[in-house]
């Protein structure tokens, strides 16, 4: 039996987030969805930049990722894009993220969705947010590698 070509696995990302945070951990959960949503995601139809984790008696939950319903949805089933989805980690990764969370300055943000082995996955970070002037330094730096690359580019010919 031949395998199947692996497609990208890449559902959606959130640019947004490494711009506006310094991640210290990264951790992979599973997603608790619908079907009309898995097969909105399989259409690519997400936005994951306004999303933010939160932790509710024990519970990992993502709040703002709109999953966008398709034209064709079923007719009985009355999907909400905005709903709050469920993230499935282990009790004790769950509690320990809790704790670091408390401290102050410390959240959780989504990086991206993506497919696992058939199942959706949520990449989420513990993060720490960036002061104005560390944003102004990765400008900096960004539009510094793009002189660097252009110069090479021009050089090149």
């Amino acid at each position: 039996m031949a395998k199947k070509p692996e497609t990208s696995s890449r559902i959606a990302d959130n640019k947004k987030a490494a711009y506006n945070y310094f991640f210290e951990e990264r951790y992979e959960a599973g997603l608790v969805l619908e079907g009309w949503e898995v097969k909105a995601l399989r259409e690519g139809k997400v936005q994951l930049t306004d999303g933010y984790v939160v932790i509710r008696d024990g519970e990992m939950f993502v709040i703002g990722c709109q999953i966008n319903p398709l034209k064709s949805a079923s007719t009985h089933v009355n999907p909400d894009a905005v709903r709050t989805k469920k993230l499935l980690l282990k009790k004790e990764e769950i509690r320990r993220l809790t704790i670091k969370i408390e401290q102050k300055g410390y959240t959780l943000v989504p990086l991206n969705l993506h497919w696992k082995n058939g199942r959706v996955k949520c990449e989420i970070a513990l993060a720490k947010g960036k002061a104005e002037h560390d944003k102004r330094d990765t400008i900096k730096d960004r539009e510094g590698k793009r002189e660097v690359e252009r110069a090479m580019k021009s050089r090149s010919r």
